[in-house]
């Protein structure tokens, strides 16, 4: 099955950037958001991971920035936007200003009872983000833990989420190769869709998770492999969709 591509645009201080392990402080410079996912979408993307890193962080917001991403390409690629959605304000906004898809992260582990609500009102709108360790949840921006991840699946399951983001931090950023162990233990304890997250760095990584991963494992976000130039967004399409 075809596997759906994310280019990735993380924004730091109205910045492109690429962090390593998830970690504040890591980032490197890639230049304006805006030209990057416009580039992207230029290269044939159909969808844009767009992250706003402060309001993960807790360390202000990029919104009026995403918005304005938003506005100009959101009829041209749909936008999964990600990072401090953690209350009705910052998901509702989201959805209004456009976005396809809004993916939950800390606000999942932290506030069950408005994660089931939220999902309730948004359907496939709305999917959660499980940045993982071993198998333990990280929290806040990675900076704590937040529990068992097959315990909070199976809550988050009963809640009917539809879209599961799976990010083994350890990974992220540092060009290591996805963690294929874990992808199928989250996809076989779930009905879910499950995009995969973290460590892709060369193309037969992409031909491994769409062949080496249950069906339901149907997307994956490029990072720093593209940012880096390890291969080309067209190169990474045509291995997806074969």
């Amino acid at each position: 099955m075809a596997l759906t591509l994310l280019p990735a645009v993380d924004v730091r201080d109205g910045k492109a950037v690429r962090l390593r392990k998830g970690e504040s402080g890591s980032e490197t410079d890639y230049g304006s958001p805006l030209d990057a996912a416009r580039t992207w979408a230029e290269l044939g993307a159909e969808w844009i991971h767009l992250v706003d890193l402060d309001a993960a962080f807790g360390t202000g917001d990029n919104r009026a920035l995403l918005t304005d991403i938003v506005a100009e390409l959101g009829d041209r690629v749909k936008i999964e936007l990600s990072g401090g959605i953690r209350d009705d304000a910052s998901l509702d906004a989201a959805i209004a200003a456009g976005a396809a898809r809004v993916n939950i992260g800390t606000a999942a582990l932290e506030n069950p009872d408005w994660t089931r609500e939220a999902i309730a009102k948004h359907g496939d709108k709305v999917a959660v983000g499980l940045d993982v360790r071993g198998h333990t949840l990280a929290a806040r921006g990675w900076t704590k833990d937040g529990g068992d991840l097959f315990e909070t699946m199976a809550m988050l399951d009963d809640a009917g989420c539809s879209r599961y983001v799976v990010t083994d931090v350890n990974r992220d950023g540092m060009m290591s190769g996805p963690n294929i162990t874990l992808l199928r233990e989250v996809a076989e304890r779930t009905t879910a869709r499950v995009t995969a997250s973290g460590g892709i760095s060369k193309l037969q990584d992409l031909i491994d998770i769409r062949d080496d991963t249950p069906l339901n494992v149907d997307a994956a976000i490029l990072g720093k492999s593209l940012y880096a130039g390890a291969f080309t967004l067209p190169e990474a399409l045509g291995i997806a969709g074969e």
